[in-house]
C-alpha cells in the first residue's frame, strides 16, 4: 500500500499516529507543525478514520495546507470520503488523493495498473488469478501486488507465479485445481492437487477433505451457472443473481460449456461418494480414490473408455 510504503521511507520512529475519533482537525495541524520544528529531517503524521471530522476540522486542514510545514508529510485515511468533498479538493490541491474506490470488475485491471505502477509487468491471467486468490480488499491485493513486483524483479510475472507465492483468504491455491477441472486438463489437475496437498500446513488427510468439500462447492457453483447459461442469462447477470464477483461468472460459464448437464450431476455424485469414502466409508487409501475421482470426472467422454 502506499501508506506502507511511505512508512518505510520515512520510518516507524519519525511517524506519528493519529485517529480522527480522538483527534481534531486543529490536532493534526498541530502535530504536524511540532514535528516540522525538529530540522530538516522528514515526518510523517498519519490520520486515520479522518471521514468523521466535521466541517471546522475540514477548515483547519485546509487552511494548514496552505502553507505545510516544509519537511511534514501528512496521510489522511478515511472510508467512503467523496472525490467531491471539500476535504479531498483541499488535499487534491496541495497534494495527491489516492481513491481505492475500485469495482469488483475493475479489480483485474486495477491490479494490472499498479504493477506498471511499480516497473513490474504482469499478463492478464496473472492479475485475475491475483484477485481470485486474494479477493477484492484493495489493501490486501496491494500489499501482495508490491511481494509479487519485488520478487520478479524486472521479469514478467505469470499465472504460475502467482499460483505459487499468493498469499490469499483461501490460505491455500484451490482455484488452480478448479481451472484445471474447468478445462478437462487431468494432468494439471493432479499435478495441482499434488501441490495443494503438500504446500498445505494441515495434516494431509485433513487438507484432503478440505479439497473435496471446496470441489463439491465448485461444482455446484457451476452447475448453477450452466442451468442459468442455457437459458440465454449472460454472465453479469448471473453474477448478479448468484452474488458473486463477474470474472468468477464469467469463468464459470466457460467452465459450464465444457461439460453437459449429465456429466455436471456425475460429476457431484462422484464427490460425494469420495467424500464419503475418504471419511471412512471405503478401504482404499483416501488419495487412490481421489485421484480416481478427479480423472473420472475430469477427462473427456471419448478418453472414457
Amino acid at each position: 500500500m502506499a501508506l506502507q510504503r511511505l512508512r518505510g521511507r520515512i520510518g516507524e520512529d519519525a511517524t506519528e499516529h493519529l485517529h480522527a475519533a480522538e483527534a481534531s482537525g486543529e490536532d493534526a495541524v498541530a502535530a504536524c507543525n511540532a514535528l516540522g520544528l525538529f530540522g530538516g529531517e522528514a515526518r510523517l503524521v498519519v490520520v486515520d478514520g479522518v471521514e468523521a471530522w466535521k466541517a471546522a476540522d475540514v477548515k483547519q486542514v485546509e487552511s494548514y495546507l496552505g502553507s505545510p510545514a516544509p519537511t511534514t508529510v501528512l496521510a489522511l485515511v478515511g472510508d467512503g470520503i467523496r472525490r467531491d468533498s471539500a476535504l479531498s479538493k483541499a488535499v487534491a490541491k496541495a497534494g495527491q488523493v489516492l481513491a481505492y474506490d475500485v469495482t469488483k470488475k475493475q479489480l483485474p485491471e486495477w491490479v494490472a495498473e499498479q504493477f506498471t505502477r511499480l516497473g513490474a509487468s504482469a499478463d492478464r491471467d496473472a492479475c485475475r488469478a491475483l484477485v481470485e486468490a486474494v479477493g477484492d480488499d484493495v489493501g490486501d491485493l496491494a500489499s501482495e501486488v508490491q511481494k509479487l513486483a519485488t520478487w520478479a524483479s524486472g521479469e514478467q510475472i505469470t499465472r504460475a507465479a502467482v499460483e505459487e507465492l499468493a498469499v490469499g483468504r483461501a490460505e491455500t491455491p484451490i482455484f488452480a485445481v478448479t481451472d484445471a477441472w474447468g478445462r478437462r486438463d487431468v494432468a494439471a489437475m493432479i499435478r495441482a492437487t499434488e501441490s495443494l496437498l503438500d504446500r498445505s500446513h494441515r495434516p494431509r488427510s485433513g487438507e484432503l477433505i478440505r479439497l473435496v468439500a471446496s470441489l463439491v462447492g465448485h461444482v455446484g457453483r457451476v452447475r448453477k451457472i450452466s442451468r442459468l447459461a442455457d437459458e440465454g442469462v449472460r454472465s453479469s447477470e448471473i453474477a448478479s443473481r448468484l452474488k458473486m464477483h463477474p470474472f468468477v461468472a464469467e469463468k464459470g460459464v466457460k467452465q459450464a460449456g465444457n461439460f453437459s448437464p449429465q456429466e455436471l450431476a456425475q460429476a457431484t455424485v462422484r464427490l460425494a461418494e469420495l467424500d464419503a469414502g475418504a471419511k471412512g466409508g471405503s478401504r482404499l487409501p483416501p488419495e487412490l480414490q481421489l485421484d480416481r475421482t478427479l480423472v473420472e470426472i475430469t477427462r473427456r467422454p471419448e478418453r472414457a473408455a
